[in-house]
């Protein structure tokens, strides 16, 4: 295992451990769980109608893509599929980076709190992935 890899995996692990709580809030959300206010900006205070219900199971089902993408740029999980298709890598740091900027310009306070240090742990160990 080469060096960079051995740095990458722990910030591989560690972005699929907080986007699979992040897919499960979403999967808590789709199954009616009261938690709108804590997810696109506020707008569906307590249990999300049916369009934001599978809007949340598609938004789970992508976290995870994601998520095995960054694992095996770092070799965890299906080292192959990355490849040579290195822009694959920065796929997850867009989508984190995107997240942030939504989280911190929400207007929803709960939602900026909650979700602004997670969606900042995904970017910045995506990077780390993306850079070695």
């Amino acid at each position: 295992m080469h060096h960079h890899r051995l740095v990458s995996v722990p910030f591989a692990v560690l972005f699929a451990l907080v986007t699979a709580l992040v897919a499960g809030f979403q999967i808590a959300l789709a199954l009616g769980a009261p938690w709108g206010a804590y997810a696109m900006g506020g707008a569906f205070p307590g249990k999300m109608p049916g369009p934001m219900r599978v809007a949340a199971v598609v938004q789970a089902i992508l976290l995870v893509a994601v998520a095995v993408i960054v694992l095996s740029a770092a070799g965890v999980v299906v080292p192959g599929l990355v490849g040579d298709l290195t822009w694959l890598t920065w796929v997850p740091v867009v989508v984190s980076a995107i997240a942030v900027v939504l989280n911190a310009s929400t207007r929803s306070p709960g939602e900026r709190r909650l979700w602004l240090p997670i969606t900042l742990v995904l970017l910045v160990s995506s990077v780390v992935v993306a850079l070695s």
